[in-house]
């Protein structure tokens, strides 16, 4: 049964790819009306803006869509199994953008794309093979939350000290490690509901759940406006499943007893989808100009 959340997953990630193009249309529009003034992240009025726009009001459903199938394939299947198969997305958002803005890859952006959908291809292999799921103890969860709230801290004041020199992967980077919690969080209230453990921590991680949120959302519309879709969703989707995965092994235990040739499969497939993207960051045709 723990294999039944794979297609909804896969299902969750066409629905990203689609927001996320989206949105990434509606942020530019609000950036080339405001004057193209985003430089030290979208302000409130801009963010107002945004809900003005039909396509990223629309892009926001799809992206609600995608939450609520990955949340489903959480219910089925581990986080270290569920997570990766947003690379996917990757792959949709690469073609889609091409067509939309008539821009041609380079090869250093294919092979880019290859190295984060190979890695993470190869982790969910691995994952698949090894993983299993344990009961959430209070004492995982308090781990959890204070590892979030750091997380939050550093990312908030480096965001306000160097807003005004902030690119893409700041943005991407920052929002891929946010939401990296919010999945294990997700995951987290899941598996305590599904245990009828429901009381005052398991609300506090819906509300942690709901602010790093919110918080990765906006590092993500400030990403739209400083870069492609696909870039975002390439970080997004290797960085989020990456985080989420260090969690669920080192917290959570989902890979206790893991054998060695596992966690060497491990240690090889990160290294080369974190590598895919920041070699999509630094080869992208679209940040070339």
């Amino acid at each position: 049964m723990q294999l039944a959340g794979i297609p909804l997953a896969i299902i969750g990630a066409v629905f990203l790819s689609v927001g996320a193009q989206l949105q990434h249309r509606g942020v530019t529009k609000v950036e080339a009306r405001s004057g193209g003034t985003t430089s030290t992240g979208l302000n409130l009025a801009q963010l107002s803006a945004l809900l003005t726009r039909p396509s990223w009001v629309l892009g926001t459903l799809m992206l609600g869509l995608a939450v609520v199938f990955q949340l489903g394939a959480l219910a089925f299947s581990p986080l270290i199994i569920v997570q990766p198969l947003g690379a996917i997305a990757l792959v949709l958002t690469a073609v889609i953008n091409a067509r939309t803005h008539g821009v041609r890859l380079n090869a250093p952006s294919i092979r880019a794309i290859v190295a984060c959908v190979g890695g993470v291809g190869l982790f969910v292999t691995v994952a698949a093979l090894v993983a299993g799921e344990k009961a959430v103890t209070d004492d995982d969860l308090f781990v959890i939350l204070i590892l979030l709230a750091v997380v939050l801290v550093v990312f908030g004041v480096a965001f306000l000290l160097q807003r005004r020199k902030t690119r893409a992967i700041f943005y991407i980077v920052a929002a891929g490690f946010i939401y990296g919690f919010v999945a294990t969080l997700a995951k987290v209230i899941i598996n305590r509901v599904q245990n009828g453990n429901v009381e005052w921590l398991t609300i506090l991680c819906g509300v942690a759940l709901l602010a790093g949120a919110a918080l990765g959302a906006y590092f993500v519309q400030n990403a739209y406006s400083s870069g492609p879709p696909d870039l975002v969703i390439a970080g997004l989707t290797v960085i989020d499943p990456m985080v989420a995965i260090g969690i669920g092994i080192v917290v959570l235990g989902e890979a206790a007893g893991a054998p060695p040739w596992a966690v060497i499969g491990f240690i090889i497939a990160g290294l080369l989808a974190v590598w895919g993207v920041f070699q999509l960051a630094r080869h992208h045709p679209q940040l070339q100009t």
